[in-house]
């Protein structure tokens, strides 16, 4: 009697998750358009900005207030102004993030200007588990120029220069943190 062999059967990866990245530079419009997806979507956003990511200077970093529009914004002002937040730092909490976002079935949005925070968290191993889309905002230079003018008046109005000199320290190591 003769035994057939059979073929083994084919490995069926389960399909990748779906996740957003908006970049681009200061005053282009991240957060706004990360704020208008995720109202398109059943989204959260991830904030991967360098700076927004401490706690303080709200007005300088120009800090989205948390939860508009019922939309959860996470890593925003979560770290120690006083300590270093590496991109280390920046890949296991987002990844966290993401994962706990993708559990509750909804779709993760990473938005920010630092390249160094998305480029270590978006390595092999993680575009191996998602799919990930990038959208980069660009914005003519006069049209930036006018938002960045107009801008920097409106956070001077709302105490920028006092928010700073109350996180100024003679003693203060101006090398790490939010500094």
């Amino acid at each position: 009697m003769m035994c057939k062999q059979l073929a083994p059967a084919p490995v069926v990866q389960p399909p990748k998750k779906k996740i957003v990245v908006v970049m681009g530079a200061t005053g282009t419009g991240k957060s706004r358009l990360a704020m208008d997806l995720a109202g398109g979507f059943s989204a959260e956003i991830i904030n991967s900005d360098e700076m927004k990511v401490y706690k303080g200077l709200e007005i300088v970093t120009n800090k989205i207030k948390k939860e508009p529009c019922n939309v959860p914004y996470h890593l925003l002002g979560v770290a120690d102004p006083e300590t270093e937040f590496t991109a280390e730092n920046f890949v296991a909490a987002a990844t966290l993030a993401v994962e706990l976002i993708v559990e509750r079935g909804k779709l993760p949005i990473i938005a920010g200007r630092s390249l160094l925070f998305i480029e270590a968290l978006i390595d092999d191993e993680f575009r191996s588990r998602f799919s990930v889309c990038f959208l980069w905002v660009d914005v003519e230079l006069p049209v930036l120029h006018q938002s960045l003018s107009t801008r920097i008046d409106r956070m001077v109005a709302a105490g920028m220069v006092e928010e700073v000199r109350a996180m100024y320290s003679p003693n203060a190591d101006y090398m790490k943190g939010i500094r």
